[in-house]
């Protein structure tokens, strides 16, 4: 009897400044979801992890919270990068981690980008 296969993975990368707050609070939207890995990191000196480009390596699809983060990995890791999309969330730095604002406009926000809500992607 053949396995049944399984839908691919998608591996989501979330970049804020520090990677303490806005980035942080997306990964962990995303524990325990079935088809979807993610990570997080923060573009500056004392971030809590530091985007290097393994990280752009590994994601599928990179969400920024803001233009200055895209700006500034396009700029540090252009060839890194290879193609791969950008996602601005438009997420301004005047959240704490797991701010429900913050929780709920991250839900409002990749739901326009998959074009459901987080818990129904399979």
């Amino acid at each position: 009897m053949p396995t049944p296969s399984l839908p691919p993975l998608r591996q989501l990368l979330f970049v804020c400044s520090q990677n303490r707050w806005r980035s942080l609070t997306a990964e962990r939207l995303f524990d325990d979801h079935p088809h979807l890995l993610a990570r997080s990191a923060g573009t500056e000196p004392g971030a809590r992890v530091r985007v290097a480009a393994g990280h752009l390596g590994w994601a599928d699809v990179i969400f920024v919270m803001e233009k200055k983060h895209a700006d500034r990995l396009r700029a540090k890791f252009g060839s890194a990068l290879h193609g791969k999309p950008i996602i601005n969330l438009r997420i301004p730095d005047d959240y704490q981690f797991q701010d429900p604002a913050l929780v709920a406009l991250l839900h409002e926000r990749l739901r326009a980008y998959f074009g459901t809500d987080v818990a129904d992607i399979r």
